[in-house]
């Protein structure tokens, strides 16, 4: 059997085990699987395009879900949202987005338009004396806006333990400064343990807390690397995962480096719509170990319709595109049957949850995206439909036929049928050879060339490792 090395176009096509192309694929420390449907959780949906999403937790162990229009801020409840927008509406640019973070017992929200907001508990309020910023992150005691209406590379630090307090004092350490190494704004922010890497276009600073009168000391850690977008970064286990303009990246505390070389880099960045870049999304799915890397496609409409998904751990790729307007590693309410929850009716009528999803589970989490429909949809549903082609298989003088092509399932999909391809010569066009369901256990298949080409197609939920076509030498020419 040859294992598969995941999804590599940027590879030779004849290298074993790459994988050339593939739909809902994703890659697992044992292999590859079919990737999970998004699946709603039974809220309804937000009134108007999600331009931003988070799921807080307070002090007490109190939950929140808020969400964010071009005009407002709700809060979830069991199913409904409740406007939990300021006195007066937001008036969010065509691509603004809100920025969230939890301190203490308050949700802190940055946006362009509007002061930085506040809220404990029901609506939000401008915070006195705050600025208004694009980006908000917290550590060390502080919560640190960035992007700020009077200068694009502005931070801007509360108080020390205050974070509705803005008043520049050093006595309190709420102080601002400029990262004006390198050009352009500031164009995301992340905590990285007790410190702050804020990133823009081109250039990554780390930012320290050393106490007054300095406050925040900040080292240009890279000078041709940076952040495409608010949301193109993500703390992982590994460390910062983000995209820059020309590649993705994993930031460990010393330098950035590429993650995407060699293998979907080249593919990677031809599918991604350049002038849409800044609109790019990522996801940490901590239980799976995956950066869910949201983008929109080129020559596309600009909608983020895209995704490429990476295993840290094992440092492989697949694929699994959908079309979102945010994502959030969602927190759940409780849903049982005696409760009566919203999505269970009657069992003849209930939803494609599995009996152990995290969705039953008060208080568990599970990764999430804002579809296109406004609603909040778990990626935890049965896979509907998936594909892997392999490479080229063969040599440049030997024919063969192809009699049987095993797949190793170590789980086994609903369906599995395999189409061959044939060429000749690597660089030729492919031709359409053998077509076979599985059947004990193998794809009967009878197609005769140098090179050849499988690809699978699945339905239901698989796990798969390696493949094997089965030969009859035919000779050399």
């Amino acid at each position: 059997m040859t294992p598969l090395i995941g999804f590599a176009p940027d590879v030779d096509a004849t290298a074993p085990g790459v994988i050339t192309d593939c739909s809902n694929l994703i890659p697992f420390e044992g292999g590859f699987r079919g990737a999970p449907a998004p699946t709603s959780v039974g809220a309804n949906a937000l009134a108007a395009a999600c331009r931003g999403i988070a799921s807080v937790t307070n002090l007490a162990g109190s939950r929140r879900v808020i969400a964010g229009t071009g005009t407002k801020l709700y809060e979830l409840g069991t199913t409904a949202w409740t406007d939990v927008s300021r006195g007066a509406n937001y008036t969010l640019g065509t691509d603004d987005r809100f920025s969230f973070i939890q301190y203490a017992d308050a949700t802190l929200i940055a946006t362009p338009g509007a002061p930085l907001q506040r809220s404990v508990s029901g609506a939000f309020a401008d915070i006195a004396g705050a600025p208004t910023a694009k980006l908000i992150e917290s550590a060390q005691g502080f919560a640190v806006a960035f992007n700020t209406s009077s200068f694009a590379d502005e931070w801007y630090c509360s108080e020390y333990l205050n974070d509705a307090g803005w008043t520049l004092s050093v006595s309190t350490q709420c102080v601002k400064g400029r990262l004006i190494g390198g050009s352009g704004p500031i164009t995301a922010a992340r905590r990285f343990g007790d410190n702050i890497i804020a990133y823009k276009g081109g250039t990554v600073f780390s930012g320290t807390y050393v106490g007054a009168p300095e406050v925040w000391r900040w080292t240009q850690v890279a000078s041709d690397i940076g952040c495409v977008g608010q949301d193109a970064v993500v703390d992982t286990t590994v460390g910062h995962v983000f995209v820059g303009k020309d590649n993705v990246y994993i930031y460990d505390g010393t330098t950035p480096r590429p993650i995407a070389t060699g293998t979907i880099r080249k593919w990677l960045f031809d599918d991604m719509a350049g002038a849409s870049q800044f609109k790019t999304t990522l996801l940490w799915d901590r239980p799976r170990h995956l950066v869910w890397i949201y983008y929109a496609s080129a020559g596309g409409s600009g909608a983020v319709n895209r995704c490429a998904v990476y295993h840290v751990l094992t440092q492989k790729w697949g694929l699994a595109h959908s079309t979102i307007e945010a994502v959030v590693n969602y927190t759940s309410p409780t849903f049982t049957y005696d409760g009566g929850s919203v999505l269970v009716t009657t069992y003849d009528a209930s939803p494609s949850i599995s009996y152990d999803s995290l969705s039953w589970v008060a208080g568990a989490s599970s990764v999430a995206v804002v579809n296109s429909s406004h609603q909040i949809a778990a990626l935890s549903g049965a896979c509907v439909s998936s594909s892997f082609t392999t490479g080229d298989v063969g040599d440049d003088e030997g024919y063969r036929t192809c009699t049987n092509l095993r797949v190793r399932y170590l789980s086994k999909p609903t369906t599995s049928i395999a189409t061959g391809y044939t060429k000749d010569a690597e660089g030729d066009l492919t031709a359409t050879g053998s077509n076979a369901s599985i059947g004990d256990g193998r794809h009967n298949m009878r197609q005769t060339a140098r090179f050849h080409r499988f690809k699978v197609d699945t339905t239901g939920d698989y796990t798969v490792t390696a493949f094997r076509p089965e030969w009859v030498e035919r000779g050399k020419r």
